[in-house]
């Protein structure tokens, strides 16, 4: 059992809100946002979490609801904003949340924790979002108004100009639709909300499934939902009300900051990156190595990364510390200098992020050495087998020059004598009669 420090944090949705009068308040006016919006379309609300406004900026969707309306592949999905303005996000089928994209959709609209958006699925990959603040209790947001004209003309019917209805008229039946779209009670909603549960979501969504066989494309599913339980929202507001352990595809919130020295066995150690447990985000065979090489430091090597470093990049840069830890200790003599100078300069590049591998640049360090000296002395002893070959080579050529030399004194010794009388014997010659 892991020791109570390295449990994980679990997410409520009170410990969003200082006290219930706060949530009643949002929730209030998020039904009321909600049931404006035409039921043609399911909508689902989303509690902002810390993992969902702050870090890894992660959008978590119910998985029913994803298996349901979503793509199944992963895919783009656009988020349009009550003034109308487009954002793509990146929408990963299998982990049934939104990534790229969302971080600056979060980031534009200040979305903070304990806001409330209100997903509202007007195209298959397009959501229309509202959002409610929790510090804006006293503000009626301008969409929200314009929501509620336009649902209130519709409610009206068309004027037909040949019933002479006037303007008076038709202001007081304006008026009067208005009227009737007054929010239910907010006890209603506080009691509804405590009983919507993980439990009962799954209740309903097999009900759902087992009436309507023949509907499970797309559309049809929408429309059943619709026709034998209400909003779509109904079923899918929360996850549960106690959001448990929060997960992003198996990361998990940290409950607090833990030092090294606490870890007595591998059950303790977790891996934390800004606050987030990305364990399963490793096998369990590179969380065993990683556990070593910290056991050797006595720390934990990426304690000093940079803050907001997205975790993908942290689990390939672990990953990558592992690798060249085990190719390092498997490294020998015969291993090439290129090879090592890529490790060195990866290890680098992760140390220049923060994280502490300067134990095996030292180690890289050494073995570059040892391997020069190994490589300078292959490359001496070569140097010496040519020089040798070239003065044997040299010898043979001077043996040679000897023999020439010694030839050739022979010879002019010979043509020494008798060399006095050459010239009066060639006048004579030259002087012959012909």
């Amino acid at each position: 059992m892991k020791s109570e420090s390295h449990t994980s944090k679990r997410a409520k949705i009170e410990d969003l809100y200082d006290n219930e009068e706060v949530k009643s308040d949002v929730m209030m006016r998020v039904k009321e946002t909600q049931s404006i919006l035409s039921p043609e379309f399911p909508s689902i609300i989303k509690h902002m979490l810390p993992s969902n406004v702050t870090r890894v900026f992660w959008l978590h969707f119910p998985k029913r609801f994803c298996e349901a309306y979503l793509p199944k592949e992963d895919t783009i999905i656009v988020l349009e904003d009550e003034k109308g303005k487009s954002y793509e996000t990146k929408y990963l089928a299998h982990k049934t949340g939104l990534s790229g994209g969302w971080r600056g959709f979060s980031i534009d609209h200040k979305i903070v924790e304990g806001d409330v958006l209100i997903f509202h699925l007007v195209e298959p990959a397009k959501f229309k979002v509202y959002i409610v603040r929790v510090n804006d209790s006293e503000e009626v947001d301008g969409a929200l108004a314009l929501l509620k004209l336009e649902a209130g003309v519709k409610q009206m019917g068309p004027i037909d100009s040949s019933e002479e209805v006037d303007g008076a008229l038709g202001l007081l039946k304006l008026e009067a639709a208005i009227k009737q779209m007054t929010p239910v009670n907010e006890a209603v909603h506080v009691e509804k909300l405590s009983r919507v549960s993980e439990e009962m979501e799954d209740l309903h969504f097999e009900h759902l499934l087992q009436d309507n066989p023949e509907k499970n494309n797309e559309m049809n599913v929408k429309l059943a939902c619709l026709n034998n339980f209400g909003p779509t929202s109904d079923l899918y507001e929360y996850e549960s009300e106690d959001l448990g352990s929060e997960t992003t595809g198996g990361i998990r919130l940290s409950k607090s900051a833990v030092d090294f020295r606490e870890v007595k066995c591998f059950e303790d150690f977790d891996i934390t990156v800004n606050g987030l447990v990305i364990n399963s985000e490793l096998s369990k065979h590179l969380q065993t190595k990683y556990y070593e090489l910290c056991c050797c430091q006595n720390s934990f090597l990426h304690e000093h990364l940079l803050d907001g470093l997205n975790c993908k990049l942290v689990v390939g840069m672990l990953s990558e510390t592992i690798n060249i830890a085990d190719a390092i200790r498997a490294s020998k003599l015969i291993t090439s200098l290129e090879n090592l100078a890529i490790w060195e300069k990866t290890l680098k590049a992760f140390e220049g992020l923060g994280m502490n591998v300067g134990f095996l640049l030292a180690r890289l360090g050494q073995l570059m050495h040892l391997s020069d000296k190994s490589k300078r002395y292959e490359e001496a002893t070569l140097e010496r087998v040519n020089a040798k070959e070239e003065m044997t080579a040299l010898e043979a050529k001077l043996l040679e020059v000897k023999d020439t030399i010694n030839r050739l004194g022979v010879e002019i010794e010979k043509l020494v004598v008798g060399s006095e009388n050459l010239e009066p014997k060639f006048q004579e010659v030259a002087k012959a009669p012909w």
